[in-house]
């Protein structure tokens, strides 16, 4: 339920302008986006599509999941395990203290902040329903829109690999999205068959 239409357009129009500013863009529908503003649009669609009856916490932690995420590169960082880890802390911070700043100028209260900021940082449990469902939308995002890409830019990996990573990707989702990413998300058609054998497994494990 969103109490105060107005102060949440303004705050997904201040998350938008942001991301607008990305250098980097992506196509889709034959139409050129901002990358990290195209990912913003799905992951608000695919959250209502999958949690339509989602708070208006969740909804804005969704929309500023990646928010100027271009800002903070994974290249300034050690290329091991230990510094992608330390990219990907750097990036929850740095995404939550924009989010902060968004929510506050327009005048979120302090329980509405803390809340995104919580689910931006990842730093609730996943028993936690609302962190859960945003993890899953995270991948269930990524199944439809970036697996097929993510594939074809990692042509050195093999098919051990890949496997490996989608079920370390697919750990992390409930039961429900596992469903859903059979069910009502479209998989790349090259994938279906890898992506479907991999989530049996997962649930009868």
């Amino acid at each position: 339920m969103i109490l105060d239409a107005v102060r949440f357009e303004r705050a997904i129009a201040r998350f938008d302008a942001l991301n607008r500013q990305d250098p980097s863009m992506e196509d889709a529908e034959g139409k050129a986006y901002p990358k990290e503003f195209l990912y913003s649009e799905r992951m608000s669609a695919m959250l209502k599509r999958y949690a339509p009856d989602a708070s208006e916490a969740l909804q804005l932690a969704a929309r500023c999941q990646h928010i100027q995420r271009w800002k903070i590169a994974r290249a300034s960082y050690p290329i091991t395990k230990a510094g992608y880890y330390q990219w990907r802390s750097e990036l929850k911070s740095f995404h939550a203290d924009i989010a902060r700043q968004v929510l506050v100028d327009v005048g979120y209260e302090e329980a509405t902040v803390e809340r995104v900021c919580a689910l931006v940082r990842k730093a609730l449990p996943t028993v936690d329903a609302e962190a859960q469902i945003l993890e899953d939308v995270v991948v269930l995002v990524f199944l439809e829109s970036y697996l097929e890409q993510f594939v074809a830019s990692h042509a050195d990996y093999d098919a051990a690999k890949f496997a490996d990573i989608l079920n370390k990707t697919l750990r992390k989702t409930s039961a429900k999205a596992r469903s859903a990413a059979q069910t009502m998300i479209t998989l790349p058609a090259g994938l279906r068959s890898l992506v479907v054998s991999l989530l049996i497994q997962f649930d009868v494990s």
